[in-house]
This record gives C-alpha cells, sequence and structure tokens, in this order.
C-alpha cells in the first residue's frame, strides 16, 4: 500500500515538473554532443596541422623556408601560417644581404633583419644568417671601394656588427655566397680582386672571433657539377688548413625536373660529408620551365630580355597541366627519398620561397613568366608535390 502511494507520487512529479527537466536535460545532451564533434574536429585539424614537413622529417634533418619581407613583418598571413606549420628552420631571402642591411659605410638598418631574428626564435627555428660576403646585391660604397685597407675596415666592420648583433640567436651564417666559377675557379670579385685569396680565410676567422658557437657555412649552387664540385671541395680543404672553421657547406638546389641527375646530387653528398662537415641543401625550387641554352648555374645578374613573351619560354601562363605536376611531384620524391637514404649526412633542406606567388623564378632569368617550381600554389594550397614528399615518411 505505501509502496503504491509512493509510486503514484513519483509518477505525478515526473509527468509535471521532471517531464520538464527530462526534456531539457535531453536538450543540453544533444548540445553536448554537437560540442563534442565540434572539439573532436578541432582536435584532428590541430593534429593535421602537425603532420608537417617538420614533424615528418624531425628524425631526419631541419626542413625549412626562405621567408620574404611581406612574412618577416607578417603582412601576409597565409603565408605566415604555412611557415609555422610545415618548417622548423627559415632563411631571410633578402632582409639581410649587404645593399639593404648596410647600405651606408656607418650606417645599419636594422629594423627587418631584427623582425626576421625575432621571427625564427618566437618559434623556436634554426635561423640562417644570409650573407656575409657576396659579390652581388651588395652596397654602391663598396664597389667603389679600391684601397685594400679600406675594404679590409668595411668588411671587418660589417661582419662584426652582423654577427655580434644576432651572437647566440643565429645557428648558422653563410659566410661566404658563390665565391667560384663554373670551372671551379675563383671568381673575379672586388674582394678577391683587392684582397686577394686569402680574404676567404679572412672572413671565416672574423665571423669565428665574433660568434664562437655559430655554425659557418659556404654556399654555391651547381655543386653538383662535377668541376665546381671540384672547386668547392679544394676550397674547403684550403680553408679547413689554414684553421679557418667551416661547418658547413649549402648546396644551392636550384634545379630543373631532369637535371642535375640523382646519381650526380648523391656524389655530391657523399664527396662533402668526407670533410667531415654538414651537408645542407639550402635553396632548393625545382623549374618547369624551358631556360636558354646558354643559362649558366643561377647567376643573378644573367638577362634573357630577348626572350620576354616568347610563348615557348613560357608554355603555362595560366595553370600547370597535370601531367606536369605528376612529374614535379615525381621528381620531388625522387630527390627526398635520396635525402632520407643519407639523413645521416644532410643537416638541412631549405625552399628557397613558401609559395609559387612569390618565386623569384616567376622573373627570373626571363622576366614574366609563371613558374610552380615549390610545394604550395598561388592560393597557398599544397600541391601535390608536397604530398609525395609527406607520403614518403608514412
Amino acid at each position: 500500500m505505501i509502496f503504491d502511494n509512493t509510486k503514484s507520487i513519483f509518477l505525478s512529479i515526473y509527468n509535471g515538473p521532471i517531464k520538464k527537466l527530462k526534456s531539457l536535460i535531453i536538450q543540453l545532451l544533444i548540445i553536448c554532443f554537437f560540442f563534442s564533434c565540434s572539439e573532436s574536429i578541432h582536435i584532428k585539424n590541430n593534429h593535421a596541422q602537425k603532420i608537417s614537413l617538420a614533424h615528418k622529417y624531425q628524425n631526419d634533418f631541419l626542413v625549412g623556408a626562405a621567408i620574404n619581407e611581406n612574412q618577416i613583418l607578417q603582412t601576409d598571413q597565409q603565408s605566415v601560417s604555412i611557415i609555422k606549420n610545415n618548417f622548423n628552420t627559415i632563411s631571410p631571402e633578402n632582409v639581410m644581404k649587404w645593399m639593404y642591411v648596410h647600405p651606408e659605410p656607418n650606417t645599419f638598418y636594422f629594423d627587418h633583419s631584427d623582425k626576421y631574428v625575432q621571427f625564427g626564435l618566437d618559434n623556436n627555428m634554426h635561423i640562417v644568417g644570409h650573407a656575409l660576403i657576396w659579390h652581388a646585391q651588395i652596397a654602391d660604397f663598396m664597389n667603389t671601394t679600391k684601397d685594400s685597407t679600406e675594404m679590409r675596415e668595411h668588411i671587418n666592420n660589417h661582419i662584426s656588427t652582423m654577427v655580434k648583433r644576432y651572437k647566440g640567436k643565429i645557428d648558422t651564417w653563410d659566410v661566404v655566397n658563390e665565391a667560384l666559377n663554373e670551372d671551379g675557379s675563383l671568381r673575379e670579385s672586388i674582394f678577391l680582386n683587392i684582397l686577394g685569396e686569402g680574404y676567404l680565410e679572412d672572413v671565416y676567422k672574423l665571423a669565428e672571433k665574433y660568434d664562437p658557437e655559430a655554425d659557418l657555412a659556404y654556399n654555391d649552387y651547381n655543386l653538383c657539377e662535377p668541376e665546381k664540385r671540384e672547386g668547392a671541395l679544394k676550397l674547403i680543404k684550403s680553408l679547413q688548413q689554414s684553421g679557418a672553421k667551416i661547418n658547413s657547406i649549402g648546396i644551392q638546389a636550384h634545379w630543373q625536373l631532369n637535371t642535375p641527375t640523382l646519381k650526380e646530387i648523391e656524389k655530391s653528398i657523399l664527396d662533402f660529408s668526407k670533410l667531415g662537415i654538414n651537408v645542407m641543401f639550402t635553396e632548393l625550387d625545382i623549374s618547369v620551365l624551358p631556360n636558354p641554352w646558354e643559362l649558366s648555374g643561377a647567376e643573378v645578374t644573367q638577362n634573357f630580355e630577348k626572350f620576354e613573351g616568347d610563348e615557348k619560354m613560357s608554355p603555362y601562363p595560366n595553370k600547370l597541366p597535370d601531367s606536369m605536376k605528376l612529374k614535379l611531384a615525381e621528381r620531388y620524391k625522387n630527390i627526398f627519398e635520396l635525402f632520407l637514404k643519407h639523413k645521416d649526412k644532410i643537416s638541412r633542406v631549405t625552399f628557397w620561397g613558401v609559395t609559387d606567388k612569390f618565386s623569384w623564378l616567376n622573373d627570373w632569368p626571363i622576366k614574366g613568366r609563371t613558374n610552380y617550381p615549390l610545394l604550395f600554389d598561388r592560393n597557398y594550397r599544397a600541391k601535390k608535390a608536397y604530398q609525395s614528399i609527406i607520403n614518403l615518411k608514412k
């Protein structure tokens, strides 16, 4: 009897206020379910972002990109997002070159170079300084200096100021850039002509003096060509014998779909690593366009105005055909397979740019062309080439 009365009371409450409470609870459960799904999707997306180049290759070598002014100043947020998600090392495309940072004998502009370094520090990246000594993109006052004593003073001022300012922040310095001719001989730059061959030893010793802990590199293009490779090997041996510190060789990888061959790339890896230095591929991009037959390496002063507007030299002005996308992806896949084979010898792989939109190859060696050399397209989307590299690490 007591049980029946209790049951009756309970049912009356249940069908009244409790029924409304039950409805409210169900609604809350539904909302929680959707929030849970949303959170699950958010976590999944975050996980996908972590499956990036840097994450995939974290146990193999550093993977990076050269970044431009808009990315350093973070006005191009889409590029910045790609950089943060995919790379763990950065190089400055232009802001640290002599003509921009040191245009007059005692005038330095550090605004953009400081922001570049801070970007790397904020994102816990390996920071590259590019480049201390290079015959191109140099200040006008250097090109008019004829006296050896004055030249040494300018060089000492430049290296001491730059290296001391970023001591402990910049991890690797490209101390000398492109000092060799195609036959492996020393380039007749203003440095060689006024100071002689000894300038190479001097600048490496200066860089070490002002930051003994920094990694010091020599950087050049066409180092997979036999003659130039031999010249670079000779140069590094000479520096080592002089007591100058040199840790790494930077092989600029401005390559094409078919050249250099994987065999020549591998030989360069093996030959340079035998000298006890790290091998770095520093300026990787793959041109899909035909180039003039007289083109020599990546020398920036080369200009082929006669080919401007030539449709044969710019066959893909609007988009890259699927067949070429596959060729580019296959080329990158083969190159990274080789890199992984020799990962014990390679410390860094850096792409020269982030997206096709801002690649220097759109205007070099023929102005006004549309090239597709990188892993992200003009709309900031990952290409088949990107996926081909990611898939190697599944």
